[in-house]
């Protein structure tokens, strides 16, 4: 074996979106605003539902938890790549690489979960709204939540420990610019064949019935509200629906694209591309979606606002 298979390999360097510094800074500027937005937008969810008791429900629950999912989802891998935009050596140790990759998984997996949770929610609440406070009680609601964080950790712990028993002792540049599977499996000098198989059979089982959860309670969902005579009742129904199904058509079809293509079809330059929009965009994306099209939102954010403002105006009068 030469020197250069024997060498062990402690740390990986990216190579990041671009090598061109001026672009880098332009990158850094874009990636650090929609960072600030987004969590920004999350958190700023979570304390509106926190705080509006009308949105004490348990589609707003799961709401929160979604925004506290994006919130660490883009930490994990925005911190990273700002401080990659601007550094000269765009390095991570191995096991901070471990670490990232752990919880991209866990909680992109968890977020899976939680999304086809929300549809469940949404069947209850618009197929049998008066079994809705016992089928979506506190005691369901909570154990739900809590199933979906624990799939995804048991599940990002089988994929991490399998792509870290590999061997990486050639060229330890990474083809992106966070730790993910595909690129770390493409420098790895062992046999990636049982790694590639989990790959697409966890990932493929997950999205198989996360997605047929989804379809089968719009399916029902879609039945119940063609049966409604009231035109103003069944845009109603529709309204309470359609952002959650935009969420889950935007995410879930990102997936599909990035992981489930066949290995011949795989380019780790485009991919990189649509990785921006993954690990960035969407959970920007999410409280736009969940807030500009849901009334009860936009209702409780002016009560919120007006509520404050009077306390605000009191006080300064004081």
């Amino acid at each position: 074996m030469s020197e250069e298979n024997q060498t062990v390999i402690t740390e990986f360097i990216f190579v990041g979106l671009t090598q061109d510094p001026v672009l880098q800074r332009i990158l850094f500027m874009i990636f650090l605003i929609i960072y600030i937005i987004s969590l920004m937008g999350n958190l700023s969810l979570i304390i509106l539902i926190s705080a509006s008791s009308q949105l004490h429900t348990p589609m707003y629950f799961f709401l929160s938890n979604l925004s506290f999912l994006d919130i660490c989802y883009s930490s994990v891998v925005a911190p990273q790549t700002l401080v990659n935009s601007i550094a000269d050596k765009k390095s991570i140790s191995l096991a901070r690489c471990a670490t990232q990759l752990y919880f991209f998984i866990a909680l992109g997996t968890t977020e899976c979960c939680l999304l086809a949770v929300m549809a469940y929610d949404r069947y209850v609440a618009i197929c049998s709204p008066l079994l809705y406070p016992v089928l979506m009680s506190p005691k369901v609601c909570i154990p739900l939540v809590i199933g979906s964080y624990t799939l995804g950790i048991f599940h990002s712990l089988v994929h991490t420990t399998f792509t870290f028993k590999l061997s990486f002792c050639g060229s330890n540049k990474i083809n992106h610019f966070y730790c993910d599977i595909t690129p770390l499996l493409s420098i790895s000098c062992s046999d990636t064949y049982v790694s590639e198989v989990l790959l697409f059979s966890l990932v493929g089982g997950i999205e198989i019935i996360t997605i047929l959860a989804v379809v089968i309670s719009y399916t029902y969902i879609l039945a119940t509200i063609l049966r409604i005579h009231s035109v103003q009742g069944r845009q109603k129904a529709f309204s309470t629906c359609v952002s959650h199904f935009t969420g889950v058509t935007i995410y879930h079809g990102t997936i599909l694209f990035m992981y489930l293509r066949p290995t011949s079809s795989y380019s780790l330059d485009s991919d990189k591309i649509l990785a921006v929009f993954y690990t960035m965009a969407i959970p920007l994306l999410n409280p736009l979606i969940y807030s500009l099209r849901n009334k009860d939102v936009k209702e409780a954010l002016n009560y919120f606002l007006k509520k404050n403002l009077s306390v605000h105006i009191k006080m300064k009068n004081l």
